[in-house]
């Protein structure tokens, strides 16, 4: 039987909530009355993350799993559970629950509807710091600025997308991934789903400042040119502005004004227009290092293991609820606001 959904699951270091990740995925799912998969992706986790999810394997045959042979991150292993997915409809969401389950139901009747991408999109946001939240809103504006591709204001990876996405996403095969933009840069038919993002049910984030700098970093220098031009620009400008300032220095030496004397105001100048010269180097070194990254053709990601396929042409379907299809859509509106 053909399987009608795959979830894909991204998980590093999730061993508090892995289990309760399951069961609730499990229960949205099966009142689907839909066969579906669960694909597990361990980023190469150093707790017990791998076990916990081996046992429900081992119990479950809508359940898969891919083991990473070390951490080659978020974006990578989304990429890897599409490259498995099996089903006509692919949802991703995080282990962390803070994007509710219930809500792709909701995403599942969006794509009944011909939607090929049902994004999720956040009207509120809880457990998260001011900074989180400021960082958060100035990067999806920036973005917005900087890039030609229509990437949703106050979105994260969370989104449903139909097999023919999926198929052009696992065509794609460039090294620093910033999944939600290619699958704006792909286009087709897309919708929204808002829905409030729920406190992180255990655990810590796996997105320090480092890994979000890094991460916008990604997202901006995949998909747009104008740091180079606005390089280029300030680069002139500070050259212009040099000259200018080189003649007005000659000009009062030779009309004999005399020069301020002091080696401070020198020294400043030098350091200023020394680290405008380097954070332009750097933005070009960015690119360059990303061609560099391409050009080795290494493979995206490592397998080390995988359990659970076995089963994919031949899952079961699990007893339908109207019940709890209730319950659970009822759940996903409240979650909606």
């Amino acid at each position: 039987m053909a399987i009608g959904c795959s979830v894909i699951v991204p998980m590093f270091n999730e061993e508090e909530v892995i289990e309760h990740t399951y069961t609730r995925l499990k229960r949205v799912m099966d009142v689907t009355g839909e066969d579906y998969e669960l694909i597990f992706v361990n980023d190469g986790s150093s707790d017990r993350t791998a076990e916990i999810v081996e046992a429900i394997v081992r119990r479950d045959a809508h359940v898969r799993v891919i083991h990473f042979s070390r951490n080659f991150g978020h974006q990578v292993a989304i990429s890897a559970g599409m490259d498995y997915a099996a089903g006509q409809s692919v949802v991703i969401i995080d282990a962390d629950l803070q994007d509710p389950p219930e809500i792709i139901l909701e995403m599942l009747d969006k794509w009944k509807e011909g939607y090929e991408v049902v994004y999720g999109r956040r009207i509120k946001r809880k457990g998260e710091t001011v900074f989180k939240k400021t960082t958060a809103l100035l990067f999806y504006r920036v973005l917005g600025r900087l890039t030609q591709v229509d990437i949703p204001l106050d979105t994260g990876d969370f989104r449903l997308i139909d097999r023919k996405v999926c198929d052009v996403l696992k065509g794609l095969k460039e090294k620093n991934r910033f999944v939600r933009g290619l699958v704006g840069w792909a286009g087709f038919r897309q919708t929204q789903v808002e829905y409030v993002r729920e406190e992180r049910y255990a655990g810590v984030t796996k997105y320090p400042l480092r890994k979000m700098l890094r991460f916008a970093a990604d997202g901006i220098t995949s998909f747009s040119h104008k740091p180079l031009k606005i390089a280029s620009y300030v680069g002139f400008v500070l050259s212009l502005t040099s000259f200018v300032y080189l003649f007005v220095v000659l000009l009062q030496k030779w009309l004999a004004f005399g020069t301020v004397p002091g080696w401070a105001s020198i020294v400043a100048i030098n350091l200023f227009f020394n680290g405008i010269v380097l954070m332009l180097l750097g933005v070009m070194g960015e690119y360059i290092g990303r061609i560099y990254d391409e050009t080795k053709e290494r493979p995206l990601y490592i397998v080390r293991d995988k359990a659970g396929f076995e089963f994919a042409d031949g899952g079961y379907l699990s007893q339908n609820s109207s019940t709890a299809e209730g319950d659970l859509r009822e759940r996903a509106e409240e979650y909606a606001g």
